[in-house]
C-alpha cells in the first residue's frame, strides 16, 4: 500500500493497531525485528510456498532498504528513525520509501 502510494507508513501502521488491535503497525514491526531479518524469512516463505504469491511477493522498498543497509532499529533507520539503535523502544520519526 504504502509502495502504490495509496496510504502513508504511518498511516498504515495506525489503522493495524487501533483497527486490528495489534500492538504495533506491520511496518513498525518489521523496523523493529530488523528489516533484514525480516527480508529473509519472506524469502524463505516464498521459497517454501512458490504458488502463493499474494502472501510472499517481496516489497521492493524492503529490498532497497535493505541493501542501503537502513536495517531498521539496529542501523538507525529503516522506514523510520530511530535515534539510540537498538537501545530505542519508539522510533522518533518516519524516513520513508
Amino acid at each position: 500500500m504504502a509502495e502504490r502510494r495509496d496510504a502513508s507508513i504511518s498511516d498504515i501502521d495506525t489503522a493495524m493497531q487501533l483497527g486490528a488491535g495489534n500492538p504495533m503497525g506491520p511496518i513498525l514491526l518489521c523496523d523493529y525485528v530488523g528489516l533484514d531479518t525480516t527480508l529473509n524469512i519472506l524469502r524463505g516463505w516464498k521459497q517454501e510456498f512458490p504458488h502463493e504469491p499474494a502472501f510472499f511477493v517481496l516489497p521492493n522498498a524492503f529490498e532497497a532498504k535493505v541493501k542501503a543497509g537502513k536495517l531498521g532499529r539496529k542501523s538507525g533507520e529503516g522506514f523510520y528513525f530511530w535515534d539510540d539503535g537498538v537501545n530505542s523502544t519508539k522510533p522518533t520519526g518516519v524516513s520513508g520509501l
